[in-house]
């Protein structure tokens, strides 16, 4: 393919009103009504819509193109392609400028996650250093001596408790308790229950927030007092 024919595959330069269309039909797509409304979602200033409607692409940074293009829901280079207007094709024509800034992005933001990684690891190890130190040479007198009371190994297991506490995670009912049968929450260990049936707690369930994270074992009354 000669030069000529090379210049002639390119896309035409779109102007500022093109740009703005396009970006407004991209918008639809997502649900967004104004460019005030994709400036706050995508945690920009008005300025750097006004780039981008104008073709400036150039000028803007490339973390700023990265949140457009993730509330737009498109590639960088899709974005990139779309809203470069002629003072952006210098730049463009650079070897790789853009995609090597987003590959360096992209390297920050996984050392950034590795990072938070290693001090949650580091937070919740702090959180348990008296129950992995005591734990095992407690669970190893519990095996030599058999008639050991299990009571006396309940306070090695606060520290698990206090995690899960500082976490967000609760229980749905201590071990024992009776409370209206819930197919939400309970889950039947035998027999059957109506939903409101009186049921007695076997294993407790837990909850992270507003998520389920495990159903309470239960038992219908009836069953587990006979």
């Amino acid at each position: 393919m000669n030069a000529q024919d090379k210049s002639s595959s390119r896309n035409p330069e779109l102007t500022s009103d093109q740009l703005t269309a396009a970006l407004q039909a991209q918008m639809q797509q997502v649900g967004l009504s104004s460019f005030k409304a994709l400036a706050d979602a995508a945690k920009v200033s008005p300025q750097q819509i006004r780039k981008l409607r104008r073709g400036e692409v150039g000028q803007m940074r490339v973390a700023t193109l990265l949140k457009l293009s993730q509330v737009l829901q498109v590639s960088l280079d899709e974005l990139v392609n779309t809203f470069s207007g002629a003072s952006t094709q210098a730049t463009l024509q650079q070897p790789d400028t853009l995609k090597q800034e987003y590959q360096r992005l992209q390297q920050l933001l996984e050392q950034q996650r590795e990072n938070l990684w290693q001090e949650f690891q580091q937070s919740s190890l702090q959180q348990l250093e008296s129950w992995l130190v005591q734990w095992p040479t407690a669970a190893q007198k519990a095996q030599e001596n058999p008639q050991l009371p299990a009571v006396r190994l309940l306070p090695l297991v606060r520290p698990v408790e206090q995690l899960l506490q500082q976490w967000g995670v609760e229980a749905i009912a201590p071990v024992g308790a009776e409370l209206p049968y819930d197919p939400r929450l309970h889950q039947l260990l035998e027999g059957t229950a109506q939903p409101g049936d009186r049921v007695t707690v076997r294993y407790t369930g837990y909850c992270h927030g507003d998520k389920l994270l495990k159903r309470a074992q239960v038992s219908p009354v009836a069953l587990s007092s006979a």
